[in-house]
């Protein structure tokens, strides 16, 4: 059941290394794809730095859609199409983050468990 759970945030790394494979930009790619093995690492740390990654891809997603509208404003094409796609993008990669936050990845990261409300 953990592997179906970590699905989601595996799957939102390797869209957000196809988007830096795509603009060319290397380190990035190397550090998202390094990245994908901490899944397997049952330690907080690695939690926690994937939740930390993904928020720093959703804000990627969101500089990337911020230039891509300017660009496409500019040139007086449609955009909100764009705009509604990339922030979708970046919404889904930003909830991966939450994905950690469930009782069963607590448990697997070795997090402490939230207290009941």
């Amino acid at each position: 059941m953990n592997a179906a759970i970590l699905l989601a945030p595996a799957l939102a790394l390797m869209v957000l290394a196809a988007h830096f494979y795509r603009a060319g930009a290397w380190v990035a790619l190397a550090i998202v794809v390094a990245l994908l093995p901490l899944l397997f690492v049952r330690a907080s740390w690695a939690a926690r730095t994937l939740q930390a990654s993904l928020i720093l891809g959703a804000l990627e997603w969101i500089r990337t859609a911020a230039q891509l509208v300017a660009l496409r404003e500019s040139m007086g094409q449609p955009w909100t199409r764009l705009a509604i796609i990339l922030g979708a993008v970046a919404l889904v990669t930003a909830l991966c983050a939450l994905v950690f936050e469930t009782r069963r990845l607590r448990a697997r990261f070795g997090l402490p468990a939230r207290p009941a409300a």
